[in-house]
């Protein structure tokens, strides 16, 4: 039997992060596992099911919405900083670590996709993490971003960038895009079938959810490369969960990245593209981080 609470998480600016904690049954404190969800989604896109198995496994489970998404606070809305969720996302650990329930020394990390990539540059400069679990990560937003975009309309794209920029300081609000769309003639962070299926397809109560995005958060992914921090997160153990066919974090990317990885290290790959470890490969995905963390934790 698990126990699912919500958390309100109070920032120091004010933003309020809301987390739901599962906690297993038996006397804690419990190891306990941190996770959200990557680049524009909610805890409702996918990652539910994935945080009660693990919580069924034994493990206190804390599954927070980064600020401007879900039921966390903070604006503006629909807002992507990696920077500012990687500061929020050590607040998160600051205050599970205040919890009875928490074993403040067997803390791990879980990210998928975007937030994939952050556990990456978490489990690096954060010594309170044990264990890194970085499923389909980001490894570099730069080198992605260039093969997203044609040479030929980067121009135009750093163009858009720059007015709204300009607009902002004009007063004016952030601009917005589509998050998912086939219309090539329409700006969009993700064109591909996988991911419009996968991100429309939510359980996000009405509302909670909108298919758009501030224009500055793909200007920023396209400078964040947390790849660049993998080789120093050892002696922390690593297990990196890579798709073979990911379009989305490339796979020979994450391979590349993980052959800099220092010991110890695990890699686990999936049959499949960005989406599948959360639905075909679900059972392989999660067996593979309770393993994991089991063993590390």
């Amino acid at each position: 039997m698990v126990e699912r609470t919500e958390e309100r998480i109070q920032l120091p600016d004010g933003t309020v992060l809301s987390a739901w904690l599962f906690v297993p049954d038996g006397t804690g404190p419990h190891a306990t596992i941190t996770m959200a969800h990557g680049f524009g989604g909610t805890r409702y896109h996918g990652i539910k099911p994935i945080a009660r198995k693990l919580a069924e496994s034994g493990f206190a489970v804390s599954l927070h919405d980064h600020r401007g998404f879900g039921h966390s606070t903070g604006e503006p809305r629909h807002d992507i900083d990696p920077y500012r969720q990687l500061e929020d996302w050590r607040r998160v650990i600051s205050h599970l670590q205040t919890l009875d329930v928490v074993d403040a020394d067997r803390i791990g990390i879980w990210g998928t996709s975007y937030a994939g990539g952050h556990a990456l540059v978490l489990g690096a400069t954060d010594r309170r993490i044990k264990a890194v679990y970085s499923q389909v990560p980001t490894i570099s937003g730069s080198e992605s971003g260039r093969r997203r975009v044609p040479p030929h309309l980067v121009r135009a794209l750093e163009e858009s960038f720059a007015a709204d920029e300009l607009a902002q300081a004009q007063g004016e609000a952030p601009a917005m895009q589509a998050f998912v769309n086939a219309d090539p003639a329409a700006p969009a962070s993700y064109r591909a079938d996988d991911a419009i299926a996968f991100y429309l397809q939510h359980d996000a109560p009405e509302g909670l959810w909108e298919n758009r995005v501030t224009v500055q958060s793909n200007r920023r992914s396209r400078s964040y490369d947390p790849g660049t921090w993998i080789d120093q997160i050892s002696p922390t153990p690593l297990m990196m969960l890579v798709a073979t066919h990911d379009a989305v974090a490339p796979t020979d990317l994450a391979l590349r990245a993980y052959e800099r990885a220092l010991e110890p290290k695990e890699l686990v790959l999936i049959p499949g593209g960005h989406f599948d470890p959360y639905l075909d490969g679900f059972e392989v995905s999660t067996n593979a981080a309770v393993r994991f963390f089991r063993a590390h934790l």
